[in-house]
């Protein structure tokens, strides 16, 4: 089953300590690349999202965003130093007074001494973390179903335009019944026109017909181009189905596409050929978006 590259997935939980939120999205991306937006409380767990982002997400340029709102706004509050503020505030005082200067902003000035104000370390307990855990798995969970819902859309497609191909080489096969024959008959007029037809060696002309026929015949790549048509398809609905692999056999399919309409020789082969190009091209565009 194919997933999307792109995915969304929130989830929130509300307790009596506070609010919990995480949400996930992602782009394209041919690895990992991982931006998270985590609370200073819990930033010794930022390793172990990572790891966990790695193991669940796979793949993809996807942004991470936890906060954790607290109702008891004081437990992080910046506490003052009184004694040592009001030591700074005279001090200050005094020098300003000696100099004849204005005392104002002495207050501001005193603020910004060293220890002055201090701020309580952020530090989640073990109970919290678990909370937030259980959320972000959650939110995960939403993201991973985002990623099936649009791999299935995506499945839809991929499978739509692989049996198109498969449409197309069989109008290639109906002309190629007709296209040895023409090429066998046009040379043979050449050259009763241009040597005339008693001065035509029939054997040298069938060995010599034979080597340029072998040099346009087209059937080793129809095999290969519909089984490997057959094989996209069947691994559309493998359970290990990935992009990647999907990619490689979209190459060995271009491959064969091209291969057939440089030796088609054919007008009419050459235009299905056109065609199935931009089939492929568009399956290549939406495997960019497959995990």
């Amino acid at each position: 089953m194919i997933k999307s590259m792109t995915g969304f997935g929130t989830a929130n939980f509300d307790n009596e300590q506070g609010h919990y939120a995480v949400e996930i999205k992602s782009l394209n991306s041919k690895f990992l690349e991982l931006s998270l937006k985590i609370p200073k409380a819990f930033a010794d767990k930022e390793l172990f999202i990572r790891n966990e982002c790695t193991r669940l997400l796979e793949r993809g340029k996807i942004s991470i965003s936890i906060s954790a709102e607290q109702n008891d706004s004081t437990t992080s509050a910046a506490t003052i130093n009184k004694p040592l503020l009001t030591h700074y505030f005279n001090e200050l005082k005094a020098i300003a007074e000696s100099l004849g200067t204005s005392h104002a902003d002495l207050l501001k000035t005193a603020l910004n001494f060293p220890d002055v104000v201090s701020y309580k370390e952020e530090k989640a307990d073990d109970k919290e973390w678990e909370k937030v855990y259980e959320v972000f798995l959650l939110a995960v969970k939403e993201f991973q179903q985002f990623r099936m819902d649009e791999g299935a859309v995506l499945k839809t497609d991929l499978a739509m335009r692989s049996n198109k191909l498969l449409e197309l080489l069989s109008h290639v096969e109906a002309k190629e019944t007709t296209r040895i024959p023409l090429i066998r008959e046009k040379l043979s007029h050449y050259l009763e026109e241009t040597v005339g037809k008693e001065n035509v060696d029939k054997n040298r002309f069938e060995q010599e017909l034979i080597y340029y026929i072998d040099k346009l015949d087209i059937t080793e790549e129809k095999v290969r181009l519909r089984s490997h048509c057959n094989y996209f398809i069947k691994a559309l609905e493998s359970e290990d189905a990935n992009g990647k692999k999907l990619g490689f056999i979209s190459q060995e399919m271009g491959r064969e596409i091209n291969t057939i309409g440089s030796k088609a020789n054919n007008a009419e082969i050459q235009q299905t050929v056109v065609q199935m190009k931009e089939e492929l091209e568009k399956i290549k565009e939406q495997l960019l978006n497959v995990l």
